[in-house]
C-alpha cells in the first residue's frame, strides 16, 4: 500500500477513492475502501486503502482517537503517504475536528508542513484568498450556512481553522500556484521557516489541483478534498512504484433501493426530480421518534415496488429541520434516523436487496455500518465524486453512496442502472 487515506465520513471516502482509482489519465491505483478500522491486514494487491470513518460530527477528542488509530494500521500496511480527507466544504465547528486531527496526524509523523486544500473545482468549490466559495457564492451564503450540524458561517479558512489548531495557518495564493509545483514547494519551505505550518493553498481549477498535488510528492501528510487525489496517485505511477491501471467495473444485478436522510438542497432537487417518474416515500422525524414509522414499514414500501426504483428519504427545508433539532435534540434526530436506515438496510439485504444508492454522508455511514461490509471495491464513477462500489464475498452487493450536494438532478435513477452495468445518459449525465 502507497497511499492511505482517513476520511472523516463514508460518502467523502468513495469520492477520494474515486479521484485516486481514476488518477491523471494514465490509470490510478488500485483502491480498496473499508468501512470503520480494519481488524486485520490488507490485501497485497492493495496501493491505495481508505479508511471511511464517522467522525466529522463526534467531539473532537474522540475523532482524533479513531483518526490516530487509522493511521497507525495504514502505516503498518507500509504507506508512505498519509491523506486525511475532510469535506470540499470544510465542514468543521470552533472546537474541530479540522484543526485537532491536522495536528495529531501532524505530530504522529513527525511532519512540519501540511498542505490544506479543500477545493473540489469539478463540483463547484474553489478556494481563492484563502476564501472558500461553493460556486459563484461565498460559503458563507451558500446553503451551507445552514447546515444542521456543521453550520458554516465564514468562508475564510484562516478565521476557520486558527482557532482549531496549536499551529499556525498560512496562505499559498493562487498567483504562486499557477506558476507551478516548484514555486508552490518554495512557498512551503519558506512559511515552514517562518513557523507557519499549515498551508492553505487557492484552487481554481484542476490543472491548479495537479501543480498542488504535484509539489506534495513526497510529503508525510496531506489533507483536502478528493480532488488533490488524482495528482496524488500520478506522483507514483510517476517514480514507477506504481504501473497505473483503468477503474474495473464492477456490477451486480437483483433488487433495489434508493435510501436518503440528506437535507441539502441538491438532495431535495434529487428527490422531487425522482418523484415525477418514480414511487417515493417520504419518513416524517415525528413517526420516526414515536415509534409509528420503523424500518418494517421502509423494506414494505420498498418491496412493493421492485423494478420501480423506489426511494424512501427523510428530508425537509432547513427551517424544518432546525426546529424538530430544537424539539427533540440534534443527537436524537440524527440517531434516530441512522437507527432506522442502518436497519432498513440490514432487512432489505436479508431480503435479497443487492444494490443500495445512498443520499447523504451520514445516512451513508449508518447503512455501511449496519451491513458490516468490510471491504469495499472501487469502480467507475457515477457522476464526479460517485463511483460504483462492491463489497467482497460470494454474494456481493453494489453500492453507491452520495454527499448530499452531488450529483446531477436525475442520479438516483441513473445511479442504480450503472450498479447493474447498463451505461445510461440524462440531462445531467456527466
Amino acid at each position: 500500500m502507497l497511499i492511505g487515506v482517513i476520511a472523516d465520513d463514508f460518502t467523502g471516502a468513495s469520492d477520494i477513492a474515486a479521484a485516486l482509482t481514476k488518477g491523471l489519465g494514465e490509470g490510478g491505483l488500485k483502491t480498496t475502501q473499508y468501512p470503520g478500522l480494519p481488524t486485520r491486514p490488507a490485501g497485497g494487491d492493495v496501493e491505495a486503502g481508505v479508511i471511511a470513518l464517522k467522525s466529522r460530527s463526534i467531539p473532537a477528542q474522540e475523532a482524533v482517537a479513531q483518526s490516530l488509530a487509522a493511521c497507525r494500521w495504514l502505516l503498518d500496511q507500509g504507506c508512505q503517504q498519509i491523506v486525511f480527507k475532510y469535506c470540499s466544504t470544510f465542514d468543521s465547528t470552533d472546537e474541530g475536528n479540522i484543526g485537532p486531527v491536522i495536528d495529531a496526524l501532524a505530530a504522529l509523523l513527525e511532519t512540519e508542513s501540511v498542505v490544506v486544500c479543500p477545493a473540489f473545482p469539478a463540483m463547484g468549490r474553489t478556494v481563492y484568498q484563502a476564501h472558500l466559495f461553493v460556486h459563484d457564492q461565498l460559503l458563507s451564503e451558500s446553503g451551507m450556512a445552514h447546515h444542521p450540524l456543521t453550520p458554516m458561517k465564514d468562508a475564510d479558512l484562516r478565521r476557520v481553522l486558527q482557532p482549531q489548531t496549536t499551529n499556525r495557518v498560512a496562505h499559498v495564493p493562487w498567483q504562486t500556484v499557477v506558476q507551478g509545483s516548484q514555486a508552490i514547494q518554495a512557498l512551503f519551505a519558506q512559511q515552514a521557516q517562518q513557523g507557519r505550518t499549515l498551508h492553505i493553498v487557492d484552487a481554481l481549477s484542476d490543472y491548479d489541483l495537479t501543480a498542488i498535488g504535484r509539489a506534495c510528492a513526497g510529503a508525510k501528510l496531506v489533507t483536502g478534498g478528493s480532488g488533490i487525489g488524482l495528482a496524488l496517485s500520478h506522483n507514483f505511477i510517476r517514480s514507477g512504484q506504481a504501473f497505473g491501471q483503468p477503474a474495473r467495473a464492477s456490477f451486480v444485478n437483483g433488487p433495489e433501493a434508493i435510501l436518503v436522510g440528506s437535507c441539502s438542497g441538491a438532495t431535495r432537487e434529487q428527490v422531487a426530480w425522482h418523484q415525477k417518474t418514480h414511487p417515493v416515500m417520504a419518513i416524517e422525524v415525528k413517526a420516526v421518534l414515536s415509534g409509528e414509522t420503523g424500518p418494517e414499514q421502509i423494506v414494505a414500501f420498498i418491496r412493493q415496488n421492485q423494478g420501480k426504483s423506489p426511494l424512501v428519504y427523510s428530508s425537509g427545508e432547513p427551517d424544518a429541520v432546525k426546529a424538530i433539532q430544537q424539539q427533540y435534540g440534534r443527537e436524537n434526530v440524527a440517531g434516530a434516523l441512522d437507527n432506522l436506515f442502518g436497519e432498513a438496510a440490514k432487512q432489505l439485504v436479508a431480503a435479497g436487496v443487492r444494490r443500495i444508492v445512498v443520499g447523504g454522508g451520514e445516512t451513508s455511514g449508518a447503512v455501511v455500518s449496519a451491513l458490516n461490509l468490510t471491504a469495499l471495491e472501487i469502480g467507475e464513477e457515477i457522476d464526479p465524486g460517485v463511483p460504483v462500489m462492491l463489497s467482497k464475498g460470494d454474494n456481493p452487493i453494489a453500492l453507491a453512496l452520495k454527499s448530499g450536494n452531488f450529483g446531477g438532478k436525475d442520479f438516483f435513477a441513473r445511479a442504480l442502472e450503472r450498479l447493474k452495468g447498463q451505461a445510461v445518459t440524462g440531462d445531467d449525465a456527466r
